[in-house]
């Protein structure tokens, strides 16, 4: 989309509850206007356990979303803001009296949750709160994911419902074909040869397992919750 990554930048305001900075954007192009998240690295605060540039952990979230081919997570792109060098995202109009708390009340939203699910898990995402399920008006996505593709064991999230079940045929192959490849180009760049490593040996452990995990002592869990 070029407006996203050619469009003229206008901050519309800072998203409430984040705990980096994160700004609204209005992107302007050729008559043509969008929304999106804007995620500098300037406004990351830092932490102990991962490096800095989340950011381009937003972006490697929507190659692998794309890699599964599951269209999860929202458009992302990397390109130069007000504040600096960070993430874009296409904004979703969702309805944000829904979060994953009240989706999965609905038997219709199932599937899409247990894609989420499965690219939390091999992800390794370690902040997959309620609130970062969107409602948005042609499925749900998954939102939020600076905190993934750390080669330890990070997960944390509110997603155990599907516990002990058995991966859908469908999804079980999308994951054992993400085992199988390569990670593709534009993934690598993102992540170091470790990371890679470690997110291929994720998928091909869920591979095999064929079920979705179970959390026995409830503590994989983020806070807050929603």
């Amino acid at each position: 989309m070029d407006v996203l990554t050619r469009g003229e930048v206008t901050l519309k305001g800072r998203m409430p509850w984040s705990s980096n900075a994160t700004f609204l954007v209005e992107l302007a192009l050729a008559g043509t206007t969008t929304l999106a998240v804007y995620k500098p690295e300037r406004g990351e605060r830092p932490l102990w356990d991962f490096p800095r540039g989340l950011y381009k952990r937003e972006l490697a979230a929507w190659h692998l979303s794309e890699a599964f081919g599951w269209g999860l997570v929202p458009l992302t792109i990397e390109r130069d803001g007000p504040y600096g060098e960070g993430s874009f995202q296409l904004f979703i109009p969702a309805d944000f009296e829904q979060h994953y708390f009240t989706l999965r009340e609905n038997p219709e939203h199932h599937a899409q949750l247990q894609r989420i699910c499965l690219f939390d898990l091999v992800a390794n995402n370690a902040d997959r709160k309620s609130g970062h399920c969107l409602l948005g008006p042609d499925g749900i996505y998954g939102v939020d994911n600076g905190l993934c593709f750390h080669v330890e064991p990070k997960l944390r999230t509110v997603i155990w419902d599907f516990g002990g079940e058995p991966i859908p045929p469908g999804m079980l192959e999308d994951v054992r074909r993400v085992a199988r490849a390569k990670v593709p180009k534009a993934l690598a760049a993102l992540l170091d040869p470790a990371e890679q490593k470690a997110l291929r040996a994720r998928a091909s452990a869920l591979a095999g397992a064929e079920c979705f995990p179970v959390d026995s002592e409830g503590h994989r869990y983020p806070w807050p919750l929603v």
